[in-house]
């Protein structure tokens, strides 16, 4: 059988294995594949653009199935037009999820630098709910990364904000995030949409 392929659009190893072992949770046979030609982690609108060209032109192996594991989903669209197998980004994933029901919704995440293109998406594919923006954790991403407690403060409090301007559902905004949306979601009292898992229920209802 060919696996699913999860693709890091990041160059980040770790993180590779972190969100592989997450949708090996929802997935079976799910293997990694990371784009060594892009920083660390995604944190500005230039490198988001150049990981999607990166992706959507890289040499893939045979899958039944694609994950592009980035929350700006890049390269996502034009490898859906190049493949024949399904390919879903987690961003869009979760932004259907987030705004089903009609449901008011937000982003908590830490790249303020992405706000925009992260606004884009989530209209794009929230079109069922009100998409109420993007709440942002201060400081650099990459420092918070490598520091869960004071991850885990800043998105609860960036949650609290969604929470306060009336979202219903709050969405952990990013593929390198998704073990601290794992741990938060007991901790926030409005669902929490983890991306990485709304993105592999996707993938397993097109391969039923």
């Amino acid at each position: 059988m060919k696996p699913v392929l999860l693709i890091n659009p990041n160059s980040s190893d770790a993180t590779t294995a972190t969100m592989v072992a997450i949708a090996g949770r929802h997935l079976a046979d799910v293997q990694g594949w990371t784009n060594r030609a892009a920083p660390m982690m995604i944190t500005e609108p230039k490198a988001l653009a150049v990981a999607a060209d990166q992706v959507a032109g890289a040499d893939l192996p045979e899958a039944r199935g694609v994950i592009v594991a980035a929350f700006g989903d890049p390269g996502a669209l034009a490898l859906s037009q190049r493949l024949t197998c399904p390919v879903i980004g987690i961003g869009a994933a979760a932004a259907r999820t987030a705004a089903a029901d009609g449901a008011r919704f937000a982003v908590a995440t830490t790249t303020a630098a992405l706000r925009t293109s992260i606004d884009a998406l989530m209209c794009d594919f929230g079109t069922e709910g009100s998409y109420l923006g993007s709440f942002m954790t201060p400081g650099d991403p990459q420092d918070l990364l490598a520091d869960p407690a004071a991850l885990d403060a800043a998105l609860l409090d960036a949650c609290a904000e969604a929470r306060t301007a009336g979202a219903e559902r709050v969405i952990i905004g990013g593929g390198p995030l998704a073990e601290a949306a794992a741990r938060l979601t007991a901790q926030v009292d409005i669902p929490l949409v983890q991306p990485l898992p709304e993105a592999c229920k996707a993938i397993a209802a097109h391969l039923c």
